[in-house]
């Protein structure tokens, strides 16, 4: 049989459980049409890059297939009516990667990096002897102000 990997994108107001319960359904259908389901993942909730039917983040989920192309075409199918998956690819392969995938990989790699640094996401930590900036400098009125009136309002 044919080997597939597919990922679904689901909307961001969707539960993790409801999540779960997509990939169920559809590993349901696969089953039933004759295929197996070797691995799922859930990648969790991610930024788009773009927004997607006015929502800025989506649960993806990834699942690898092994079954024969009437199934991929129902899952597909079933997809296109849910008003929760917002988008979803199927690639063909030669043959399905063994262990986790490149995303969890790299999950694991920022989470243990984390750790490392305390937890704190962002702190830039001692900025060492480069003292304090001191006050800001008043630029004046901007030329947008000008050309609009505001500073005549002031």
């Amino acid at each position: 049989m044919p080997l597939y990997e597919h990922v679904f994108l689901a909307r961001q107001d969707v539960s993790a459980q409801a999540v779960d319960t997509l990939i169920n359904q559809y590993k349901t259908i696969v089953e039933g049409l004759g295929g197996k389901v070797t691995k799922v993942e859930n990648w969790g909730l991610k930024s788009l890059a773009y927004r997607i039917k006015k929502n800025r983040k989506a649960h993806y989920a990834l699942m690898n297939i092994d079954a024969p192309a009437p199934a991929i075409a129902e899952v597909e199918r079933q997809e296109r009516l849910s008003e929760d998956v917002l988008r979803f690819i199927t690639i063909r392969v030669d043959e399905l990667e063994e262990g986790q995938s490149v995303m969890l990989q790299k999950r694991d790699r920022d989470e243990r990096r984390d750790e490392r640094r305390g937890g704190e996401r962002g702190d830039r930590g001692d900025r060492g002897d480069r003292g304090d900036r001191g006050p800001r400098r008043d630029r004046g009125p901007r030329r947008d102000d000008v050309e609009f009136g505001a500073e005549e309002n002031e």
